[in-house]
């Protein structure tokens, strides 16, 4: 998500990083380009107009065009400005009430609101330590109770059983009885969508609402919706009244206005973010992190958070010894792809890397991406045990059957055989240095030697 809004306004912010002090002329030309790269980025033009007025009023006085550091500030002022139109502070869903806590979940169809409730169901229960209970209400949707079902066994979240010809009513009633007798913390309830909003389904949300007394009334918003995506939760807020906003598919989304758009509009926050298809790919929504991010200035403490969570420890260690002996082989170097695959990919963690963003052309033409891991792995695979031990055995005829087996060619394993060549080396120089010197010459002692 807003990879092109931050593409866009890295080169803005470019242009004023090295003035010293700026005219008001300076600022609004910047401010112009600001406007463009929001408009095309999918952000709603009353929006827009709000943003811009409200960067221009700061940017614009003594404070700043007599400054020294006066692009900087510039920048300052519109990551600031991100973040206050964001919502300003993480906002994790309300389960302050009388258990079972009451979530109610709401949106068109086609907008993932059914594995957004999984996801969810998954994270109250993982990371909260909630006992969840999920039931679908979409007696419409071919499937749509099983489908919610099979997501609840996958995550090892119960969900409500499956009574044939039965009322969205009716089973409220059964789930809510349920998780009061069986002491559930949390009831995540799965409403029906609608291609579109129509007065039937409204009414139908609203007297499930008025039953269950929901602590929290949650719209599920395709990221790729763009401008509709507005309008949509305006609706939705006017006639059933929502508490949050979550966003799914945020992965395949290159523009990311409507994360600015619907936090402006309805005043209402954004809480969740559905990062892919697996049942842990859910975030809460950093407004601050996000500002970073779209400002091409990386997110390092998600970084460091998501590994955290996924990196196995004993693995990161067996690897640790491994670099330190000088043992780094074929099978070190497909664990750590694999840990890559584990934070996310490639493209996931890329956005989070501070100043990474600068070199996304030449990243895309060198092919680095998910598909380029998956093909490292299936090279190394493709290798005997004793070719992964020692890649000095792999010659011609060698490589030729490795290329074979994996589905690639034999320059793809030349790279992939040069790349493991310097990284030895890497791991070699910092056993050279030991600690001490690492700490003396950082990185520039890790560097060859020409």
């Amino acid at each position: 998500m807003f990879d092109a809004l931050t593409s866009r306004l890295g080169s803005i912010i470019e242009k004023l990083r090295g003035r010293g002090a700026l005219t008001e002329a300076d600022v609004n030309t910047a401010l112009r380009e600001v406007r463009v790269a929001l408009l095309e980025a999918d952000v709603a033009l009353p929006v827009v107009k709000d943003f811009i007025s409200h960067v221009q009023e700061k940017a614009i006085g003594q404070d700043v065009l007599h400054s020294i550091s006066a692009g900087q500030l510039v920048v300052k002022i519109v990551h600031d400005a991100l973040v206050e139109f964001l919502g300003q502070e993480v906002i994790d869903i309300e389960l302050k009430a009388t258990p079972p806590v009451v979530i109610l979940m709401v949106g068109l169809q086609g907008s993932g609101k059914t594995s957004m409730t999984a996801k969810l169901g998954n994270y109250l229960a993982q990371k909260q330590k909630r006992k969840v209970l999920m039931a679908s209400l979409d007696v419409y949707r071919p499937a749509a109770r099983e489908q919610l079902q099979t997501l609840g066994h996958h995550c090892h979240i119960d969900t409500l059983s499956i009574i044939a010809e039965e009322k969205p009513l009716t089973i409220t009633e059964r789930a809510l009885e349920r998780a009061r007798l069986e002491g559930y913390d949390v009831l995540i309830l799965d409403t029906a969508g609608r291609l579109h909003i129509d007065q039937e389904l409204m009414k139908e949300i609203v007297t499930v609402r008025n039953l269950s007394k929901p602590a929290e009334t949650i719209l599920v918003a395709d990221a790729m919706t763009g401008q509709d995506a507005v309008t949509i939760a305006r609706e939705f807020d006017e006639k059933v009244g929502i508490t949050a906003i979550a966003l799914s598919r945020i992965d395949g989304d290159a523009r990311g206005g409507a994360a600015l758009s619907m936090r402006a509009v309805t005043g209402k926050p954004l809480k969740l973010l559905g990062t892919g298809e697996k049942p842990d790919q859910l975030e809460l929504f950093h407004p601050d992190r996000v500002a970073t991010r779209i400002l091409g200035m990386g997110d390092v403490v998600s970084l460091v958070e998501r590994a955290m969570e996924t990196v196995d420890q004993e693995e990161a260690e067996k690897l640790a010894l491994q670099m330190q002996t000088g043992q780094f082989d074929l099978n070190s170097m497909e664990a750590q792809l694999l840990q890559m695959n584990k934070m996310g990919g490639f493209s996931s963690l890329m956005g989070m890397i501070p100043g990474l963003n600068k070199f996304q052309d030449k990243i895309t033409q060198a092919g680095l991406n998910d598909n380029f891991i998956q093909r490292q792995i299936a090279i190394i695979r493709s290798m005997t045990k004793k070719e992964r031990k020692d890649a000095r055995l792999i010659n011609g005829s060698r490589k030729r059957r490795i290329a074979s087996g994996s589905g690639t060619s034999i320059q793809d394993v030349n790279k992939l055989l040069k790349q493991f060549r310097d990284m030895g080396d890497m791991m070699k120089r910092m056993q050279k240095l030991g600690k001490k010197g690492l700490l003396r010459q950082g990185l520039q002692g890790l560097m060859p030697r020409r």
